[in-house]
């Protein structure tokens, strides 16, 4: 069965934006950047919502973006072909190799699982990941802790009456302060 992975940059104090609407702390060092560029690699599919799918549209289009290095182009080579499954309720179209989610977010997991194919399901932000977390459907927490503390905003996890045991898989320092921290749902 395809694993569902939670993974978002986070500062120390548990927030993926400030509460001032940036996330311009979050930004990877070029080693952290050719480790998100490794991450990416496993997944099959990935969930987004409106917000996020936008602020990734800056991906979409390598070519008229000169201004990236090899790197920038590697991580836009792997990002543009993924099949992208994106939740609105205002977005009537979405381009590339994306697609507007049809059903709840537990509706298109169990979809995606069922139908042949490798490669993870990816879960990008806060909102979906808490209706994912709430059916039980979370396999890995992924978090690439940042060393700043932003006094509020978009949390991590939802703030729910819910325990999850947590097993550690992976924890990575990066130069930059930065630490991964990989957990899978202890079931």
């Amino acid at each position: 069965m395809r694993n569902v992975t939670y993974s978002m940059n986070v500062s120390l104090d548990g927030y993926i934006v400030a509460a001032d609407g940036t996330f311009d702390w979050s930004g990877p060092s070029d080693e952290e950047f050719r480790f998100f560029i490794d991450q990416l690699r496993p997944v099959g599919v990935h969930l987004l919502g409106r917000k996020l799918y936008e602020t990734m549209l800056y991906w979409e289009d390598p070519e008229e973006t000169p201004s990236f290095d090899a790197a920038e182009q590697e991580w836009a080579s792997l990002w543009n072909p993924l099949p992208k499954v994106v939740f609105s309720k205002t977005l009537s179209n979405v381009h590339g190799s994306a697609r507007l989610a049809t059903g709840t977010v537990a509706d298109e997991i169990d979809r995606l699982r069922a139908e042949p194919g490798d490669g993870d399901i990816a879960i990008g932000g806060a909102t979906l990941a808490a209706q994912a977390a709430a059916a039980g459907l979370i396999d890995e927490y992924q978090l690439m802790i940042r060393p700043v503390l932003v006094g509020g905003g978009i949390p991590y996890f939802a703030h729910e009456e819910r325990r999850v045991d947590l097993e550690r898989v992976e924890t990575r320092n990066f130069d930059s302060g930065a630490v991964f921290l990989r957990y899978r749902v202890a079931r």
